[in-house]
């Protein structure tokens, strides 16, 4: 799925079990397309699934990391040309974000303008460029960016979401960091970004994947089914290879040699 396809929006790279999601539209300024949206999915679906991957890493091309939506493609979906390979799949950028259930890194080095939230907003970690500006501008031209709220509710109180979203103030990367979206700025703390590219990989990749689903589904559950479901969700951990690969290799004084099952 993931070698025979040649994006037109993206790049992808795999490296020390980090995979590598590049917007390439700078020519646009990244703003994103259906067809950029499917190519993202596809990409993920296969980070998702391949047990070597532990790390997904998104940057981008060009001065501006993320533009939000290409207005012109989204009113005239046939102004662009659809990669034959990949299935549309009729998903807001936000959603498939959601999807991916493995830590994800966004680097940052170029300004983030509405829609491009999405791309962030999911994310586990976000670094920045102390340079960075993050905006909404979308009540001005008389929208407004319903799918940017709800990743917003997700890290601030309800009235603080709903005024970035209404005032469409410019917001510094400092700024971000204090509200707790971004992690850390990249030009302030580099050695912070490596180190934990060593720590995620380091992890058991299959308990960190039962993790963040885990997570995503305890919402959906009454609060007296939680504890029964994570039980549930233990026992399956306990049976798996990597917990007996990790417990071997605790008593054995050597690295664990985890495959992901």
């Amino acid at each position: 799925m993931y070698s025979d396809v040649n994006y037109r929006f993206i790049k992808k790279r795999i490296e020390n079990h980090v995979f590598y999601l590049t917007l390439a539209r700078p020519e646009k300024r990244n703003a994103f397309t259906a067809a950029m949206i499917d190519e993202i999915h596809h990409a993920l679906q296969f980070a998702n699934s391949d047990p070597e991957i532990r790390v997904l890493v998104l940057d981008a091309e060009g001065p501006i990391f993320c533009a939000g939506m290409d207005l012109k493609a989204f009113e005239n979906p046939v102004f662009e040309d659809q990669v034959k390979a990949i299935p549309h799949v009729n998903l807001s950028l936000g959603e498939v974000m959601s999807q991916f259930n493995k830590p994800s890194i966004a680097v940052v080095q170029g300004d983030v303008i509405a829609g491009g939230f999405l791309l962030l907003l999911e994310c586990t970690y976000v670094f920045a460029h102390s340079a960075v500006q993050f905006s909404l501008p979308e009540v001005q031209i008389g929208l407004f960016p319903f799918q940017v709220l709800v990743g917003l509710l997700k890290h601030l109180p309800y009235h603080k979401a709903l005024d970035m979203c209404i005032q469409s103030k410019v917001i510094t990367a400092q700024d971000m960091k204090s509200m707790g979206i971004v992690y850390e700025l990249l030009d302030q703390r580099p050695e912070v970004l490596p180190a934990l590219f060593t720590k995620l990989c380091s992890a058991a990749p299959l308990a960190v994947k039962m993790g963040f689903e885990a997570a995503k589904q305890l919402g959906g559950l009454k609060s007296t089914e939680q504890y029964a479901f994570l039980l549930e969700q233990l026992e399956k951990l306990r049976s798996s290879h990597d917990f007996k690969e990790g417990i071997a290799a605790r008593a054995e004084k050597r690295t664990p040699n985890w495959k992901g099952v």
